[in-house]
Protein backbone atom coordinates (compact mmCIF):
# COMPACT_ATOMS: atom_id res chain seq x y z
CA UNK A 1 0.00 0.00 0.00
CA UNK A 2 1.18 3.51 -0.72
CA UNK A 3 -0.40 6.94 -0.54
CA UNK A 4 -4.06 6.82 0.41
CA UNK A 5 -4.75 3.24 -0.69
CA UNK A 6 -6.76 1.19 1.77
CA UNK A 7 -4.94 -1.54 3.66
CA UNK A 8 -6.90 -4.52 4.96
CA UNK A 9 -6.01 -5.89 8.40
CA UNK A 10 -5.83 -9.63 8.96
CA UNK A 11 -7.19 -10.49 12.40
CA UNK A 12 -5.44 -13.34 14.23
CA UNK A 13 -6.92 -13.55 17.75
CA UNK A 14 -4.59 -14.60 20.54
CA UNK A 15 -5.30 -18.33 21.15
CA UNK A 16 -4.33 -18.01 24.82
CA UNK A 17 -5.45 -14.61 26.12
CA UNK A 18 -5.05 -13.60 29.77
CA UNK A 19 -8.00 -14.86 31.82
CA UNK A 20 -10.63 -12.41 33.04
CA UNK A 21 -9.58 -12.99 36.66
CA UNK A 22 -5.88 -12.44 35.95
CA UNK A 23 -6.67 -9.38 33.85
CA UNK A 24 -8.70 -7.86 36.68
CA UNK A 25 -5.83 -8.42 39.09
CA UNK A 26 -3.39 -6.72 36.72
CA UNK A 27 -5.71 -3.76 36.15
CA UNK A 28 -6.05 -3.19 39.90
CA UNK A 29 -2.53 -1.78 40.04
CA UNK A 30 -0.98 -1.62 36.55
CA UNK A 31 1.77 0.92 37.26
CA UNK A 32 3.13 2.44 34.07
CA UNK A 33 4.52 0.53 31.10
CA UNK A 34 4.86 -2.87 32.75
CA UNK A 35 1.57 -4.63 31.95
CA UNK A 36 0.59 -5.36 28.33
CA UNK A 37 -2.56 -6.48 26.52
CA UNK A 38 -3.11 -9.68 24.55
CA UNK A 39 -2.57 -8.31 21.05
CA UNK A 40 -0.46 -6.01 18.90
CA UNK A 41 -0.62 -4.56 15.39
CA UNK A 42 2.14 -5.06 12.82
CA UNK A 43 2.52 -3.64 9.29
CA UNK A 44 5.54 -4.08 7.05
CA UNK A 45 7.10 -1.79 4.47
CA UNK A 46 9.52 -2.42 1.62
CA UNK A 47 10.81 -0.06 -1.05
CA UNK A 48 9.00 -0.73 -4.30
CA UNK A 49 6.18 -2.55 -2.51
CA UNK A 50 4.92 -0.02 -0.01
CA UNK A 51 2.98 -0.93 3.12
CA UNK A 52 1.74 -4.53 3.29
CA UNK A 53 0.90 -7.47 5.57
CA UNK A 54 -1.18 -5.56 8.13
CA UNK A 55 -2.11 -7.76 11.08
CA UNK A 56 -3.74 -7.74 14.47
CA UNK A 57 -2.12 -10.68 16.21
CA UNK A 58 -1.03 -12.07 19.56
CA UNK A 59 1.52 -9.89 21.30
CA UNK A 60 4.86 -11.68 21.03
CA UNK A 61 8.60 -11.03 20.72
CA UNK A 62 9.71 -9.61 17.37
CA UNK A 63 12.35 -11.76 15.63
CA UNK A 64 15.30 -9.59 14.64
CA UNK A 65 18.54 -10.18 12.80
CA UNK A 66 21.64 -8.86 14.61
CA UNK A 67 22.39 -6.80 11.50
CA UNK A 68 18.98 -5.09 11.50
CA UNK A 69 19.67 -1.45 10.63
CA UNK A 70 17.87 -0.04 13.68
CA UNK A 71 20.38 -1.72 16.01
CA UNK A 72 23.27 0.13 14.39
CA UNK A 73 21.95 3.47 13.15
CA UNK A 74 18.87 4.05 15.34
CA UNK A 75 16.31 4.67 12.61
CA UNK A 76 13.34 4.52 14.97
CA UNK A 77 10.35 6.72 15.83
CA UNK A 78 7.37 6.32 18.12
CA UNK A 79 4.21 7.95 19.46
CA UNK A 80 2.23 7.80 22.68
CA UNK A 81 -1.48 8.33 23.29
CA UNK A 82 -4.23 6.95 25.48
CA UNK A 83 -7.59 5.24 25.26
CA UNK A 84 -10.07 6.43 27.89
CA UNK A 85 -13.06 4.64 29.41
CA UNK A 86 -16.20 6.78 29.35
CA UNK A 87 -19.10 6.80 31.81
CA UNK A 88 -21.33 4.86 29.39
CA UNK A 89 -18.74 2.11 29.00
CA UNK A 90 -17.41 3.36 25.68
CA UNK A 91 -13.81 4.13 24.75
CA UNK A 92 -12.32 7.32 23.32
CA UNK A 93 -8.98 8.46 21.91
CA UNK A 94 -7.75 12.04 22.26
CA UNK A 95 -6.62 13.71 19.04
CA UNK A 96 -5.18 10.60 17.30
CA UNK A 97 -5.05 12.52 14.02
CA UNK A 98 -2.54 14.90 15.61
CA UNK A 99 -0.38 11.97 16.68
CA UNK A 100 -0.63 10.60 13.15
CA UNK A 101 0.57 13.91 11.69
CA UNK A 102 3.48 14.08 14.14
CA UNK A 103 4.41 10.49 13.27
CA UNK A 104 4.66 11.57 9.62
CA UNK A 105 6.84 14.54 10.57
CA UNK A 106 9.13 12.31 12.65
CA UNK A 107 9.41 9.86 9.76
CA UNK A 108 10.41 12.65 7.40
CA UNK A 109 13.15 13.83 9.76
CA UNK A 110 14.55 10.28 10.19
CA UNK A 111 14.39 9.52 6.43
CA UNK A 112 11.73 6.86 6.94
CA UNK A 113 8.58 6.06 4.92
CA UNK A 114 5.43 7.94 5.86
CA UNK A 115 2.58 5.85 7.23
CA UNK A 116 -0.70 7.33 5.93
CA UNK A 117 -2.52 9.03 8.83
CA UNK A 118 -5.73 7.11 8.13
CA UNK A 119 -3.83 3.82 8.49
CA UNK A 120 -2.21 5.04 11.71
CA UNK A 121 -5.61 5.85 13.27
CA UNK A 122 -7.16 2.62 11.98
CA UNK A 123 -4.34 0.59 13.55
CA UNK A 124 -5.16 2.13 16.93
CA UNK A 125 -8.86 1.47 16.51
CA UNK A 126 -8.27 -2.15 15.58
CA UNK A 127 -6.09 -2.80 18.63
CA UNK A 128 -8.43 -1.07 21.07
CA UNK A 129 -11.40 -2.90 19.59
CA UNK A 130 -9.91 -6.38 20.14
CA UNK A 131 -8.41 -5.50 23.55
CA UNK A 132 -11.31 -3.36 24.81
CA UNK A 133 -11.54 -5.30 28.07
CA UNK A 134 -8.06 -4.01 28.95
CA UNK A 135 -9.20 -0.37 29.06
CA UNK A 136 -9.35 0.42 32.81
CA UNK A 137 -12.48 1.86 34.38
CA UNK A 138 -10.61 3.56 37.22
CA UNK A 139 -10.57 7.38 36.98
CA UNK A 140 -6.78 7.60 37.23
CA UNK A 141 -6.03 4.78 34.80
CA UNK A 142 -6.01 4.54 31.00
CA UNK A 143 -4.88 2.24 28.21
CA UNK A 144 -1.59 3.67 26.92
CA UNK A 145 -0.98 3.05 23.22
CA UNK A 146 2.55 2.93 21.81
CA UNK A 147 2.82 3.02 17.99
CA UNK A 148 6.40 2.73 16.75
CA UNK A 149 8.39 2.06 13.60
CA UNK A 150 11.94 0.93 13.03
CA UNK A 151 14.36 -0.01 10.24
CA UNK A 152 14.25 -3.80 9.93
CA UNK A 153 16.42 -4.26 6.84
CA UNK A 154 19.45 -6.53 7.36
CA UNK A 155 22.17 -4.20 6.17
CA UNK A 156 25.19 -2.39 7.66
CA UNK A 157 25.63 0.39 5.13
CA UNK A 158 25.02 3.96 6.29
CA UNK A 159 21.90 4.96 4.36
CA UNK A 160 18.14 4.98 4.92
CA UNK A 161 16.90 1.41 5.17
CA UNK A 162 14.71 -0.19 2.52
CA UNK A 163 12.54 -2.21 4.93
CA UNK A 164 10.62 -1.19 8.05
CA UNK A 165 8.25 -2.60 10.64
CA UNK A 166 5.43 -0.55 12.13
CA UNK A 167 3.79 -1.87 15.28
CA UNK A 168 1.37 -0.85 18.03
CA UNK A 169 1.34 -2.30 21.53
CA UNK A 170 -0.92 -1.35 24.43
CA UNK A 171 -0.33 -1.08 28.16
CA UNK A 172 -2.90 -0.36 30.88
CA UNK A 173 -1.41 2.43 32.97
CA UNK A 174 -1.97 4.14 36.27
CA UNK A 175 -0.64 7.56 37.24
CA UNK A 176 2.69 8.52 35.61
CA UNK A 177 3.96 9.94 38.89
CA UNK A 178 3.22 7.80 41.94
CA UNK A 179 1.39 9.29 44.92
CA UNK A 180 -1.23 11.19 42.92
CA UNK A 181 -1.08 14.68 41.46
CA UNK A 182 1.39 16.75 43.45
CA UNK A 183 4.03 19.33 42.59
CA UNK A 184 7.26 17.86 41.30
CA UNK A 185 10.79 19.17 41.75
CA UNK A 186 12.86 19.50 38.58
CA UNK A 187 16.62 19.49 38.11
CA UNK A 188 18.14 22.19 35.87
CA UNK A 189 20.90 20.23 34.17
CA UNK A 190 24.15 22.23 34.08
CA UNK A 191 26.00 19.86 31.76
CA UNK A 192 23.58 18.17 29.37
CA UNK A 193 21.25 19.43 26.66
CA UNK A 194 18.41 17.61 24.98
CA UNK A 195 18.66 18.89 21.40
CA UNK A 196 20.44 21.45 19.22
CA UNK A 197 19.26 23.54 16.26
CA UNK A 198 19.19 21.38 13.17
CA UNK A 199 18.97 18.19 15.23
CA UNK A 200 16.09 15.84 15.96
CA UNK A 201 14.51 17.72 18.89
CA UNK A 202 11.18 18.15 17.11
CA UNK A 203 10.98 14.45 16.16
CA UNK A 204 9.73 11.78 18.53
CA UNK A 205 12.63 9.38 18.20
CA UNK A 206 14.32 7.12 20.71
CA UNK A 207 17.68 8.85 20.40
CA UNK A 208 16.32 12.01 22.02
CA UNK A 209 15.27 10.03 25.07
CA UNK A 210 18.41 7.93 25.23
CA UNK A 211 20.54 11.07 25.44
CA UNK A 212 18.32 12.45 28.22
CA UNK A 213 18.71 9.45 30.53
CA UNK A 214 22.04 10.44 32.07
CA UNK A 215 20.57 13.85 32.97
CA UNK A 216 17.44 12.18 34.34
CA UNK A 217 19.60 9.90 36.49
CA UNK A 218 21.40 13.01 37.71
CA UNK A 219 18.03 14.53 38.59
CA UNK A 220 17.00 11.49 40.61
CA UNK A 221 20.32 11.52 42.44
CA UNK A 222 19.65 15.16 43.33
CA UNK A 223 16.27 14.23 44.80
CA UNK A 224 14.24 15.53 41.85
CA UNK A 225 11.46 13.95 39.80
CA UNK A 226 12.44 15.22 36.36
CA UNK A 227 15.15 17.08 34.49
CA UNK A 228 14.55 20.40 32.72
CA UNK A 229 16.87 21.14 29.81
CA UNK A 230 18.31 24.48 28.76
CA UNK A 231 18.99 25.43 25.16
CA UNK A 232 22.15 24.06 23.57
CA UNK A 233 23.42 27.40 22.22
CA UNK A 234 23.35 29.86 25.12
CA UNK A 235 22.61 27.42 27.95
CA UNK A 236 20.11 29.77 29.58
CA UNK A 237 16.70 29.41 27.92
CA UNK A 238 14.21 26.69 28.91
CA UNK A 239 13.59 24.01 26.28
CA UNK A 240 11.49 21.27 27.87
CA UNK A 241 11.57 18.53 30.48
CA UNK A 242 12.86 15.04 29.77
CA UNK A 243 9.52 14.02 28.34
CA UNK A 244 7.14 16.96 28.77
CA UNK A 245 6.56 20.53 27.64
CA UNK A 246 6.53 23.33 30.22
CA UNK A 247 4.23 26.33 30.86
CA UNK A 248 4.53 29.45 33.03
CA UNK A 249 1.50 31.22 34.54
CA UNK A 250 1.97 34.89 35.47
CA UNK A 251 0.01 37.25 37.72
CA UNK A 252 -1.21 39.37 34.76
CA UNK A 253 -3.22 36.47 33.31
CA UNK A 254 -0.48 35.55 30.83
CA UNK A 255 0.42 31.97 29.97
CA UNK A 256 3.87 31.46 28.42
CA UNK A 257 5.58 28.45 26.88
CA UNK A 258 8.87 28.18 24.95
CA UNK A 259 8.44 28.50 21.17
CA UNK A 260 8.74 25.62 18.74
CA UNK A 261 12.04 26.40 17.04
CA UNK A 262 13.03 22.84 16.11
CA UNK A 263 14.55 21.77 19.43
CA UNK A 264 11.28 21.13 21.29
CA UNK A 265 8.78 18.35 20.67
CA UNK A 266 5.44 19.83 19.50
CA UNK A 267 3.28 18.22 22.16
CA UNK A 268 -0.34 17.29 21.46
CA UNK A 269 -1.26 18.24 25.02
CA UNK A 270 0.78 21.44 24.68
CA UNK A 271 -1.31 22.49 21.71
CA UNK A 272 -4.54 21.70 23.54
CA UNK A 273 -3.42 23.77 26.55
CA UNK A 274 -2.75 26.78 24.32
CA UNK A 275 -6.24 26.52 22.87
CA UNK A 276 -8.04 26.04 26.19
CA UNK A 277 -6.12 28.82 27.93
CA UNK A 278 -6.91 31.31 25.17
CA UNK A 279 -10.59 30.38 25.38
CA UNK A 280 -10.49 30.96 29.14
CA UNK A 281 -9.35 34.53 28.58
CA UNK A 282 -5.63 34.12 29.20
CA UNK A 283 -3.13 35.99 27.09
CA UNK A 284 -1.08 33.21 25.48
CA UNK A 285 2.52 33.73 24.42
CA UNK A 286 5.12 31.45 22.86
CA UNK A 287 8.43 33.09 23.72
CA UNK A 288 11.80 32.23 25.30
CA UNK A 289 12.01 32.06 29.10
CA UNK A 290 15.44 32.02 30.74
CA UNK A 291 16.27 30.09 33.89
CA UNK A 292 17.31 33.42 35.47
CA UNK A 293 13.89 34.95 34.71
CA UNK A 294 12.19 31.84 36.09
CA UNK A 295 14.00 32.28 39.39
CA UNK A 296 13.58 36.06 39.58
CA UNK A 297 9.88 36.00 38.71
CA UNK A 298 9.25 33.20 41.21
CA UNK A 299 10.97 35.25 43.93
CA UNK A 300 9.01 38.42 43.15
CA UNK A 301 5.69 36.58 43.02
CA UNK A 302 5.07 37.64 39.44
CA UNK A 303 5.28 33.99 38.40
CA UNK A 304 2.38 32.24 40.09
CA UNK A 305 2.43 28.70 38.68
CA UNK A 306 4.52 26.41 36.48
CA UNK A 307 3.37 23.09 35.07
CA UNK A 308 4.52 20.35 32.75
CA UNK A 309 2.25 18.64 30.25
CA UNK A 310 2.34 15.55 28.08
CA UNK A 311 0.32 12.49 27.16
CA UNK A 312 1.64 10.31 29.97
CA UNK A 313 1.65 12.90 32.76
CA UNK A 314 -1.34 14.95 31.46
CA UNK A 315 -0.77 18.19 33.42
CA UNK A 316 1.56 18.11 36.42
CA UNK A 317 2.40 21.10 38.65
CA UNK A 318 6.07 22.01 39.11
CA UNK A 319 6.79 23.10 42.65
CA UNK A 320 10.41 24.13 42.32
CA UNK A 321 13.77 23.96 40.59
CA UNK A 322 17.01 22.56 41.95
CA UNK A 323 20.52 23.08 40.57
CA UNK A 324 24.06 22.51 41.87
CA UNK A 325 24.18 25.80 43.79
CA UNK A 326 20.72 25.74 45.38
CA UNK A 327 17.02 25.69 44.61
CA UNK A 328 13.92 27.87 44.47
CA UNK A 329 10.18 27.28 44.76
CA UNK A 330 7.23 28.50 42.72
CA UNK A 331 4.04 29.54 44.51
CA UNK A 332 5.30 28.14 47.78
CA UNK A 333 5.68 24.72 46.18
CA UNK A 334 1.92 24.14 46.18
CA UNK A 335 -0.22 23.18 43.16
CA UNK A 336 -1.84 26.26 41.59
CA UNK A 337 -5.54 26.73 40.97
CA UNK A 338 -5.15 27.37 37.24
CA UNK A 339 -3.01 24.25 36.79
CA UNK A 340 -5.42 21.95 38.61
CA UNK A 341 -8.52 23.47 36.97
CA UNK A 342 -6.99 23.08 33.53
CA UNK A 343 -5.99 19.51 34.29
CA UNK A 344 -9.53 18.58 35.28
CA UNK A 345 -10.94 20.31 32.21
CA UNK A 346 -8.65 18.33 29.95
CA UNK A 347 -9.47 15.03 31.67
CA UNK A 348 -13.21 15.75 31.35
CA UNK A 349 -12.82 16.35 27.61
CA UNK A 350 -10.75 13.21 27.12
CA UNK A 351 -13.30 11.05 28.92
CA UNK A 352 -16.29 12.56 27.10
CA UNK A 353 -17.80 14.21 30.18
CA UNK A 354 -18.11 17.66 28.61
CA UNK A 355 -18.86 18.94 25.15
CA UNK A 356 -16.03 18.46 22.67
CA UNK A 357 -16.14 21.74 20.77
CA UNK A 358 -12.90 21.10 18.88
CA UNK A 359 -13.41 17.62 17.44
CA UNK A 360 -10.57 16.30 19.58
CA UNK A 361 -12.28 13.17 20.91
CA UNK A 362 -12.32 10.12 18.64
CA UNK A 363 -14.94 7.59 19.69
CA UNK A 364 -13.64 4.05 19.24
CA UNK A 365 -16.37 2.01 20.98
Amino acid sequence: MSGGDKLDFEIRPNPAPVSAADRAALLANPGFGRVFTDHMVTIRYADGKGWYDARVEARAPIPMDPAAAVLHYAQEIFEGLKAYRTADGGVTLFRPEANAARFVASAQRLAMPELPPATFVESLRRLVEIDKDWVPEDEDSTLYLRPFMFASEVFLGVRPANEYLYAVIASPAGAYFTGGVKPIMVWASPDYTRAAPGGTGAAKCGGNYASSLVAQAEAIEAGCDQVVFLDAVERRFIDELGGMNVFFVYDDNTLVTPPLTGTILPGITRDAVLTLAAEAGHRVQERPVSIADWQADAASGRLREVFACGTAAVITPIGGVRFPDGEFLVGGGEPGRFTMTLRQQLVDIQRGRVEDRHGWVHRVL
